[in-house]
């Protein structure tokens, strides 16, 4: 068995499912993958199926009903993951906004820095984003900052969600107590680990808006962060995180 496997959540990636299954068997690592689907009515999960004929005991699949949100999906697959015994476990988002090599980057910086998380970071090292509207770059950039303020996290990607977990992090800081489904999940979850005294290496990622598709994002994720970081450093002034 692998050590390592890349949780991906979808719902309607029909134009990027194939494209991305194949591209992450194609590295040099090997990783295994899980899809959580949120019943796509495009046909993603069908086109998973297919392919988990030419990648036995690598490629699977849990089927969910409905949009149960990106918080949901990816504790539903930390457990998933746990229970089969992986070492290192992935976060990514099927959309090729951020490329399947460098889960190589993030793998090796576990590694060679005894991480236990590790971010792909758009804000480590100046601003690497490519083909990303002006507007959404100040968004994501001083939402990052913002959420540094209130929480006190050392952290530059506060919102990034292209991350290497170790399985002992998922398995210390209570995943199912987390609150949060959308963009605020990314943010609790990165505080949850370095409030547990994890160390939390960012490594420098460029990060491309996505080609095909259409985004996932709504005002209540982004609505759902802004006040989230309060309860959450509320939460840890009164010792419940």
């Amino acid at each position: 068995m692998n050590d390592s496997i890349v949780i991906i959540p979808t719902y309607n990636e029909i134009e990027n499912i194939e494209k991305m299954i194949r591209k992450v068997f194609s590295l040099e690592k090997a990783f295994d993958l899980l899809i959580i689907d949120d019943g796509s009515p495009d046909g993603t999960a069908a086109v998973v199926k297919k392919l988990q004929s030419e990648y036995p005991d690598r490629l699977f699949i849990e089927e969910r009903i409905g949009k149960l949100g990106l918080g949901t999906a990816y504790i539903h697959g930390f457990h998933w993951c746990i229970d089969r015994h992986y070492d290192f476990i992935f976060e990514m988002d099927c959309d090729f906004s951020h490329n399947p090599k460098d889960l190589i980057v993030l793998y090796n910086s576990a590694q060679m820095n005894n991480a236990d998380l590790v971010i792909g970071s758009r804000y480590i090292k100046g601003v690497n984003v490519v083909n990303w509207p002006m507007g959404r770059i100040l968004m994501s950039y001083y939402a990052s900052m913002y959420v540094r303020i209130i929480t006190g996290m050392p952290i530059r990607d506060t919102t990034a969600g292209f991350k290497c977990y170790r399985k002992k992090v998922l398995e210390s800081i209570s995943i199912d107590e987390i609150q949060f489904k959308g963009y605020a999940f990314q943010i609790e979850m990165k505080f949850r680990t370095w409030k547990k005294g994890f160390n939390v290496v960012e490594e420098p990622i460029i990060f491309t808006d996505r080609q095909e598709g259409s985004s996932k994002m709504s005002g209540g994720i982004f609505k759902e962060a802004f006040f989230g970081v309060w309860l959450l450093k509320l939460k840890s002034i009164f010792g419940l995180i």
